[in-house]
């Protein structure tokens, strides 16, 4: 399955966790990407990411045409080294968050995952989608 999405992954606990960036055209998921990978993050999709599940766990990847590309707008689409893979941890929904959200989860291809929404262009989007990594146990599906 294809998805208009984004996905960058960090290194926690000895794995590469990704976050699934969704929202629609423009609403700043490559904007967020580009921030969050300032911050420490990989790039493993822009704009378009492949999704597949095994075992129960859901993975994603760039289609070929994309890999390694990331587009800055008002720059240019730039080449970047970005990790092959990455299984989904977090999805990431672009929007208005609430002040003190209930946990929300997903399902994409039967695999449930935890979801946050967030507003992509707030300073501190980057350092929420670790924090939020942190705090949930994709594995096990809960909050730790």
């Amino acid at each position: 399955m294809i998805r208009h999405a984004g996905l960058i992954a960090a290194r926690l606990g000895g794995a590469w966790l990704g976050v699934l960036i969704e929202g629609p055209a423009g609403a700043g998921k490559s904007d967020l990407a580009l921030r969050a990978l300032d911050q420490g993050f990989s790039l493993v999709a822009d704009d378009r990411v492949t999704l597949w599940a095994c075992e129960g766990r859901l993975f994603g990847a760039a289609p070929d045409t994309l890999t390694g590309l990331l587009e800055v707008r008002g720059l240019d689409v730039i080449r970047l080294t970005a990790r092959p893979l990455a299984q989904v941890a977090l999805i990431a929904r672009c929007g208005v968050p609430e002040r003190i959200p209930e946990g929300a989860s997903s399902e994409i291809l039967g695999v449930s995952a935890p979801l946050i929404e967030l507003d992509p262009r707030e300073a501190s989007a980057p350092a929420k989608l670790r924090r939020a990594l942190s705090h949930f146990d994709a594995a096990h599906k809960r909050r730790i």
